[in-house]
């Protein structure tokens, strides 16, 4: 298969694609006749053909998409009318604190917060696909570390955590507010913008390449889990 065949296959694929491909099944595509580094270049190549278009292809945390670029979002709007569900600032700020503060427990969103975050916060973050438990923390009542998950950058627009706005330390970067104000710098996507999908169908299973961010999570959460260390005899006060 030449190049300019392999780049008409790989294109049709992802507009047709109904979640983000990873790299692992645009190869499957191929048979193993082209390898990843061809796949990237010709990704760099597609990319390099859309960038004067109204729709862009993007890297995201779950694979590559093509979706509508943020300026003309206003117009798509109007094909589809209804407004997407409003989260209420508590349960923004609750997705802020995982986002930026992650692995974290419910007792951490909470000292963070200054209030009680009730179980419905959590579980419509949850429900919504934007937070997960990826693991415990070995402490009385073993509570769940939360942190983001790939669908979360996928809606962001995000290939990873990294790219997140940064928080302005100035205005107080351990606060609930200045991470909910940082998180708003990059407004979520409604549930279908942005994407070429024909039918809404699930994201596809997730590969050996996809659970590597994952790993990281678990491991960062079970360095979060582990119990501190007891203070050695130099650190006791005299």
């Amino acid at each position: 298969m030449n190049t300019a065949e392999a780049k008409r296959v790989l294109e049709t694929a992802l507009i047709c694609a109904a979640a983000p491909l990873p790299l692992p099944e645009m190869r499957a595509l191929f048979d193993g006749e082209v390898g990843t580094d061809t796949l990237r270049r010709l990704l760099d190549d597609l990319c390099r053909d859309w960038q004067d278009r109204g729709v862009e292809l993007v890297a995201l945390a779950s694979g590559w998409r093509f979706q509508s670029r943020p300026e003309l979002r206003v117009y798509l709007d109007r094909l589809h009318p209804e407004k997407p569900p409003k989260y209420s600032r508590a349960a923004m700020e609750t997705l802020a604190i995982v986002a930026y503060r992650q692995p974290v427990t419910r007792g951490d969103i909470e000292d963070i917060r200054g209030v009680t975050v009730s179980s419905q916060i959590v579980k419509q973050l949850e429900d919504r696909g934007w937070i997960e438990a990826i693991g415990y923390r070995e402490a009385p009542g073993r509570p769940a570390l939360y942190a983001t998950t790939r669908q979360f950058l996928d809606d962001l627009g995000l290939a990873s955590l990294d790219q997140l706005p940064p928080i302005d330390v100035q205005s107080g970067g351990g606060s609930a507010a200045a991470a909910l104000q940082a998180l708003e710098t990059a407004p979520l996507l409604g549930d279908d913008q942005g994407q070429l999908a024909l039918d809404a169908e699930p994201a596809p299973a997730a590969t050996d390449a996809d659970t590597a961010a994952d790993a990281d999570r678990r491991a960062i959460a079970t360095a979060a889990a582990a119990p501190a260390a007891p203070p050695s005899p130099t650190d006791a006060p005299a």
